[in-house]
């Protein structure tokens, strides 16, 4: 470790929560705020999208607001590399958490205002930067949290994570409930109280519990550097919105290219960002081959991603088209379904943590892990095809289905999300530490990049054959995973 890594966590206090550092407070509630805020307007942002004008959406056709929601999606773990460069090179990533509070917030009050197709756009550039500077960074400081030996890293992640699910789960409920029940502004205005709450939250025991923990810039410009970077930057935002401006006015930017756009760049940007971080003259060998092993594991996240993320899409509109709404004595809002799958998470995470600890050196490697995430994910997608097998694709299903589905992905996620996040910070290249953290949402990036091009061809008459298709792709990919499992062992270098 060096030196400037060892007095950021030497600066922290190291026990006070659950006997971990203090700073981890911070964070998981942070965290909790900002994922309450994030999951609250995701929960109810298709159906605003697709209702009709008279209750209060934006009447945009189904199949398109299915596909804007993946790519919404796609570009807010995207700007994840804007949100670790940044952090990596000119700020450190506490500030970048802070500033990316700041637009998240925003962005939820500009959904909150009533009635406008404009609005819902700067609301979509203002959560998207946001949450690319704090979502990847808030998760890199955790990390800082601890020493390069520390036994306590996975269990901290694990905690962390707890706190990204209880902002999950409660946010459908309440947000949910208001928005569809009586205004989808009133709704988004209560996802941005949230993130005021994260904020406060933040800046009220950052000082106190955080030390000098996000505070260290690994790889900073230098003067020269800046001074370029910024004049660039400046020209090529310009010219970006100046395309925009024309391609809007001459109708050749449509709503299908930018689509289509955006599904290139979530394959070919992680690409170019593997090759950067290997031929850089900064990384040593071991870490070269760390990145070899880290390539197999970003394929499988991104497959595990692309079924697990249309829970806010397919499965949205399966619950509100295709479920039995009124379910023993309660009337269910399709937005509460959401909440099914943080419930689960905090369920079973404990189960999951106990069990590898149980488990010990006996426990599979990370990438069998990886290969069981993806088992899962397939057999969720199979679940999810029977009730049209069973009963046709005519009549409405039972709740218990989706349950199940989600239950089934969610044992899935157990094994590859904390693991997939503390894999990330043993993997990643000392210069690139925060960008490799962005790296690893770019995988949900490319994973909802792709499903923006799939969900076209999702109906109630294709409903089996779409399933069917895509949860028999992920058995099959989790099969050779498994088997060339020792292979990406060998190039991981130490890393357990």
């Amino acid at each position: 470790m060096s030196q400037s890594k060892q007095q950021i966590v030497d600066s922290v206090p190291q026990r006070g929560f659950f006997g971990h550092p203090k700073g981890l407070f911070t964070l998981f509630f942070t965290e909790f705020w900002e994922r309450f805020s994030y999951y609250g307007m995701r929960a109810i942002l298709v159906f605003y999208m697709y209702y009709e004008v008279s209750k209060g959406g934006l009447g945009l056709d189904e199949t398109t607001a299915l596909a804007i929601m993946s790519i919404y999606g796609s570009l807010v773990y995207m700007s994840g590399i804007i949100g670790g460069w940044f952090a990596d090179r000119l700020f450190g990533t506490a500030k970048a958490v802070f500033y990316g509070g700041i637009l998240i917030m925003l962005g939820h009050m500009a959904l909150a205002i009533p009635g406008s197709v404009t609005m819902f756009f700067v609301s979509m550039v203002l959560i998207v930067l946001g949450t690319g500077l704090l979502k990847p960074n808030v998760s890199s400081v955790v990390g800082d949290l601890y020493a390069e030996g520390d036994h306590r890293r996975d269990a901290g992640f694990s905690i962390f994570y707890m706190g990204i699910n209880l902002g999950a789960f409660l946010a459908p409920l309440v947000v949910g409930t208001v928005g569809m029940k009586y205004n989808f502004h009133l709704g988004f205005g209560i996802a941005a109280i949230g993130m005021f709450f994260g904020l406060l939250v933040f800046i009220g025991t950052k000082k106190r519990n955080l030390g000098l923990a996000g505070t260290h810039v690994p790889n900073p410009l230098s003067a020269d550097e800046k001074k370029k970077v910024f004049t660039w930057g400046a020209i090529g935002a310009a010219v970006i919105a100046l395309l925009v401006l024309i391609g809007s006015w001459t109708n050749v930017l449509t709503i299908d290219l930018f689509v289509s756009l955006v599904g290139i760049f979530g394959i070919v940007i992680p690409t170019i960002y593997f090759v950067v971080m290997y031929r850089s003259p900064k990384t040593t060998d071991v870490e070269r081959s760390r990145i070899i092993a880290y390539i197999p594991l970003f394929i499988a996240s991104a497959m595990f991603w692309s079924i697990q993320e249309q829970g806010s899409t397919i499965l949205a509109t399966y619950a509100d088209k295709r479920t039995q709404l009124h379910f023993a004595g309660i009337d269910l809002s399709p937005a509460w379904f959401q909440s099914l799958n943080p419930l689960f998470v905090i369920t079973f995470a404990p189960i999951f943590a106990w069990l590898w600890v149980k488990l010990g050196d006996k426990q599979p490697s990370i990438p069998k892990k990886f290969s069981l995430a993806l088992l899962f994910a397939g057999l969720s997608f199979v679940v999810i095809l029977l009730p049209a097998y069973l009963g046709g694709n005519d009549s409405l299903v039972s709740p218990l289905w989706l349950v199940l589905s989600y239950l089934i992905v969610v044992f899935g996620e157990l094994c590859l999300s904390p693991v997939g996040l503390s894999a990330t910070t043993k993997l990643a290249p000392a210069a690139f530490s925060a960008q490799t953290m962005s790296l690893w949402f770019l995988s949900s990036a490319a994973a909802q990049a792709i499903n923006a091009q799939i969900v076209k061809f999702y109906t109630p008459e294709t409903e089996m054959a779409y399933f069917g298709t895509i949860g028999g792709i992920a058995i099959v990919f989790s099969i050779i995973l498994f088997i060339i499992s020792p292979k990406i062992e060998s190039f991981m270098k130490g890393v357990k």
